[in-house]
This record gives structure tokens, sequence and C-alpha cells, in this order.
């Protein structure tokens, strides 16, 4: 095919012959060089904030506590600010943590919920999330627009100086709005950019006290290249302490560890606030070797939203949600475009050579600047094979894996001679042999550089394994992909890194199928787009739609837009499955409370989930509010421009798909 060649990075190696599907390659300027602008960029332009300029806004004066700190790691983003309890309830006053104007107000079920946001004289913006009710003049204009919109999700934008308020004035009350999963006060500083600031940074507060260092609960060394080896194999190795050292304490690791080539340093641990047992983030790890600076970051300032998503490229997501082990990586890893780094050349990889001893002193740190010191010493060993025997294999197997552009086969062999047999990869009719790097416990690993062509079987003696990796997709490029069954579209930003992609489609008696689209432990930076070609066209596309699905019968509503060749098309976030199916079955609803004279009714949909919902009383609109983690709509007591409970009334809700239920009521 024409564009093989460029989708191999143009190498001719053994194997670059052949590929599945079809693959479009569109040139794009590299991602090293995208993403170190985008990176020099963020660093330039902070903004300049003087110690004690933002008031706390909750209680200020008083002692207080966070639930969440800047930075910390949440499974798909980095947290944006700092969460601040309210006591386990709603309803404590907010302040404005300095002057400026009221710039923008949202209502929504999702995200942040009921949020504020003051735009101030430096140049800041402060973020006021998970709110349960606006206070002052705003509040009533939102009110009036919602009401102008019929609708409760809206966000309104005003001018400069529209709504002036003071450091100290009241403007909101707290709640458990959006995504919260308890009542707390979620706060952030902003810059123009939309770039999230963490708070602490400029000083702290005194409403905040922290006198307790971070806690080491494990650190890792990783092979980064084929010819790295830690411990004598291409494996990460993962060390934690018999016995976990407290806040503060200092970690000597008493074993020297034996490494060579270009290893990476991993590490998990959490930090606490005093008199606070909730475990958050690290908010700085250096790290020196042979007592020179080598590697710092800082998670100080995040850009919003896309930045915040690196965290799957800033942890190894993988081993994450494998072993449930969430370890940072002390490196700059290939597509972090994140500016909170300072490194030289190396990026923080370190290449280890034979026969000399890195010194290596880790430090955790937190926004108080307690410390927490780790002390561990590598010396570089020049790999050779070996084998050691284990009586317990007495079959031989093969498995494999690839990781980062490197494919790593394991072969199960209860051979007795001094050297493991060659492994073979095969390509139409072509051959190349791999020679065995070491054979641990009768487990011979082979190690090959994928960038050099995708085989399509792998055999050891008398077994073949198909190899399932369809095609590389190259990182920093827009690039396309397609089967019978689907088309892959990958901007410039999707991955982190180069990506082998797997594809598989089976197909049902009802002519839909169930796609399978890579791997859900690799995570996409930006969007994918995704198009599902079933052999049959649906007889009612306005209610059929594309859902990520699970093989016990799961699902989650993604969508799609038909096109006139009868296949649908969505933006995806994440590898998953995937099915076509119809949803014909309108929302559920009912009026189950009329608290303090208002009403709240329970809904709820089977498959694409509630889109809009409307509450109309003798036929004119009375605004309902929407708590999608209880499902629950509700009146409140502060409309003042809906017309009264009373009377003959109706509740109309719409599904994703269109599928409509009205809901007769006398109140």
């Amino acid at each position: 095919m024409k564009n093989k060649a460029k989708l191999i990075t143009g190498v001719a190696l053994a194997l670059a012959a052949g590929m599945a599907g079809r693959v479009g390659g569109q040139e794009a300027d590299t991602a090293e060089r995208s993403r170190s602008t985008v990176s020099e960029l963020l660093k330039a332009g902070r903004p300049t904030v003087a110690p004690g300029y933002f008031m706390f806004p909750i209680a200020p004066g008083k002692p207080n506590f966070l639930a969440g700190s800047m930075g910390e790691l949440r499974p798909n983003h980095f947290h944006g600010g700092l969460d601040i309890k309210t006591g386990g309830g709603v309803n404590q006053p907010v302040y404005a943590a300095a002057d400026g104007y009221v710039s923008r107000l949202k209502q929504s079920s999702f995200g942040y919920g009921n949020v504020l946001y003051i735009t101030h004289p430096n140049g800041t913006t402060t973020v006021y999330g998970h709110l349960n009710e606006f206070k002052g003049a705003f509040a009533a204009e939102l009110l009036r627009r919602q009401y102008d919109k019929q609708s409760y999700e809206l966000e309104a934008f005003f001018e400069k100086d529209k709504y002036p308020v003071k450091r100290g004035e009241l403007v909101a009350l707290s709640g458990n709005t959006g995504g919260s999963a308890g009542p707390h006060l979620h706060w952030e500083v902003r810059d123009a950019q939309d770039r999230q600031y963490n708070p602490l940074q400029w000083g702290g507060f005194p409403e905040i006290q922290d006198h307790v260092a971070p806690q080491l609960q494990a650190f890792a060394l990783e092979p980064l290249g084929i010819e790295a080896r830690v411990k004598k194999v291409f494996a990460k190795a993962v060390f934690v302490p018999k016995v976990l050292p407290g806040p503060g304490v200092a970690t000597t690791w008493a074993d020297t560890i034996s490494a060579f080539g270009t290893v990476g340093l991993l590490v998990q641990g959490f930090d606490r606030f005093d008199n606070a047992w909730n475990k958050n983030g690290i908010q700085r790890v250096t790290m020196t070797v042979n007592g020179q600076p080598f590697y710092e970051h800082n998670i100080d300032a995040v850009p919003f939203p896309t930045g915040t998503r690196q965290v799957g490229n800033f942890v190894d997501f993988l081993y994450q949600n494998t072993q449930g082990r969430t370890l940072q990586k002390l490196w700059v890893d290939d597509g972090n475009d994140l500016a909170m780094y300072t490194t030289g050349p190396s990026k923080g990889r370190l290449n280890v050579e034979a026969g000399k001893l890195y010194n290596i002193d880790i430090t955790l740190a937190d926004s108080y600047n307690n410390q927490t010191p780790v002390h561990l010493v590598v010396r570089g060993e020049q790999p050779e094979y070996f084998k050691t025997r284990s009586a317990a294999v007495k079959k031989t197997a093969l498995r494999f894996e690839v990781t980062r552009n490197l494919l790593k086969a394991v072969v199960a062999d209860p051979s007795a001679d001094s050297v493991a047999a060659n492994l073979t990869l095969l390509r139409g009719n072509r051959r190349l042999e791999i020679r065995p790097s070491y054979t641990q416990n009768s487990e011979n690993v082979y190690l090959y550089d994928l960038r050099a062509g995708l085989p399509d079987s792998i055999r050891f003696g008398n077994i073949t394994k198909k190899f399932d990796r369809q095609v590389m997709i190259p990182a920093g490029k827009e690039t396309s992909y397609a089967t019978n069954a689907l088309t892959l579209v990958f901007g410039p930003e999707t991955l982190f890194g180069n990506l082998y992609l797997s594809t598989s489609f089976k197909p049902e008696p009802t002519g839909s199928g169930f796609w399978t689209v890579g791997s859900p432990l690799q995570p996409l930076y930006h969007t994918a787009t995704l198009t599902l070609k079933p052999a049959t066209p649906p007889a009612d596309p306005a209610r059929t739609a594309i859902y990520a699905a699970t093989a016990k019968g799961g699902k989650a509503y993604v969508g799609g837009k038909w096109d006139d060749r009868g296949q649908i098309t969505a933006q995806i976030r994440q590898f998953a499955s995937y099915r076509i199916l119809r949803d014909t079955t309108a929302p559920r609803g009912s009026l189950i409370g009329r608290a303090g004279g208002q009403l709240s009714f329970s809904v709820g949909d089977d498959m694409s989930g509630l889109a809009s919902y409307r509450l109309l009383i003798g036929g004119k609109f009375r605004m309902l509010r929407y708590e999608h983690k209880k499902a629950l709509l509700f009146t409140v007591a502060s409309d003042t421009l809906g017309p009264r409970l009373h009377g003959p009334a109706e509740l109309r809700l719409t599904d994703q798909a269109g599928n409509e239920r009205v809901i007769p009521l006398s109140l």
C-alpha cells in the first residue's frame, strides 16, 4: 500500500512489508516541536500575585481543612484547585477572595455544578464550584436568562464591572452540585488563558495549617529502551519498604540496585494536612544524581481543560489500572507538554553505564515545603545472557506484550539447553530470528523493536500465535486507519506516544455487531473519531446510536451521527468495545414529594439517558433543578419568576434518543 513506509517511519527493515486494513497519513509538525513550544508558552506569562492578595473564601480567619489539594492525581485528570471542607453540610457562606467583578456564571447538573467566576484587577480569575445558591443581583439576572431560554442548564457571561464585588463580599452558598462526591467548595485561581494555579503557592493561608510532610509508599525503576535492564531483566522493579516510613522520615534503600541503559524512576506517595486524615497529592518532587540537579516537577499550574488530561501520561497508566498502584513518572515522557518540569537534555531519563555508581536522592515536598527524603544507589551492570531454571515449568507456552515501541515475548521453556532457542517472527513469507535476551526461571525473554515492522505471527517450536496489533499509529500526526468494519481518525494530539492498534469485529444476528477498538489500558490525550460500519443500515437511525459496551451486557451512551451510507460517527475519549443499539423506551418519572411546598420528581432512563426536562403548569414553564447523582428533579423556593405550583401541569422528559414521556399532574 502506498502509505505503509511512512507509517513505519520510513525505515526499510525486516518486516516492513504489508499491513492489515488501510492507513492514511497527513504530515504535521512533529509532536516534539509543537509540544515544546506549548511548554515554553505556559512557563511564560504566569501571574504575579502578592502574598495575602486572596482571602480564604470559606470561614475566613477560622481553622479549616482541605478535602483535596491542587494537582492531586484523579483517574482522568489533575485536580485543578483546592477542595475546601464545609463541615459535611451545605449553605456555608462563600466570600469573594479579592476585589473584582462577576464575569461568568454557570448552572449544570454535571462538572462544577453551579459555578461562579470572579475576575480580578491583576488578571486572575477565582472560580467557586459546586455551589448551592448564588447571592447578589447577578443571580437574579441569571434566573431571568434561564426563563428566557426555558432551561436550567445555562452559562452566562457578563461584561467588565457590570457586577462588581469587594473582597469579603458574600457571593454564594456552598453546596454539593455537579460531579461533587460530597459537600465542599471547589476553589481555583486561573489566568486569562484558563491555566489553573495552586492558590497555596503564594504564601498559603493561616486557615490551613500543614506541618506534616509527605509519606513515601513505594518507588520503582523501569527500563526505557531495548538495551535497558533493571536487576538484570527487562521489567519494572517496584520497591516497597517493609515498614512504611512516617511523614518526613528519611528512607535509605539498603541494597544497591543493578541497572543498565536508559531507565526511569517512579514514586508513589501521599500528603496530609494538620489534623486531617484524608490523603492529598504531593506537590513537588525533586531528584539529584551524584549530588547534581537532575529532575524536578512542581504541580502548581495546569492548563485547563486539555492539560489536565495529561495525568494519563504523568502516571504509569497501565500499572495503575492493572496493579492498583499509582506510580508517578520522574521523567518527561513522550507527548507530555506540561510546563511543570525542570530537567536537563535527558528530561529525567537516566543513562546507566556499566561499572558506575549513581547516588540518587529524591525529595517529596508539599505546598508548605514539608519534605521527605529518599536515597538509593544504582550500580551499572553490563547485561549478559544468563539462564536460571525452574522445575515448575514442564510445558512450553508462549505469551507476549507490547510496551512502548517494544514487543516482549516470553516463552515458558523446559529445555535443559544452556542457551535458549531463537524466536521466529513471521510476516507473509518473511522470517526474522530473534535471539533470547535472558532466561529466568525457565522463561525465555525476547525483545524486538516494533518500529522495524509488525509481524503477522510469533513462533517458538511448534507453537504459533497471531500478533494482534494490526498497525502502528504514530503520535504527533493526523492519521486514519480503516477496515471493512470501522474507520478511526487520530488528530496530531490524540495520542501521547506511538500506538500499536488492535481492532476486532464480531457480527451479531441482529445485523449489528460488537466492535473492539484498542485497549482501555491505553489512555488518549484528545479525542479520536470513530466510524462504525454495520452490515445493515438501521431501520430507525434517529433512535439508534453508539454505546460503549461490555461482554456482560453493560452499556453507556456515546451517541453519533449517521450518514447516507449507513455509517455512524462519534468522538471517543477512550478505547473500549462498542455496539450499535436502538433506544425506543421513553424516560420514566414520578412525583415523590412536596416538602416545603416544593415539588420533587424521581427520574430515570435505562439506555441513552435523560437529555431534557420541562415542567409546564397551566402551559407555562416552571424551572426545575436536576441532581443527576440522585436522579432527582425539583423546584426551588427562591424561584420568583415561574408560575405558582398549583393547577393542571405536565412533566415532559426526553432522552438522548428523542423518546419523550409526558406525565400529567394535578397540583
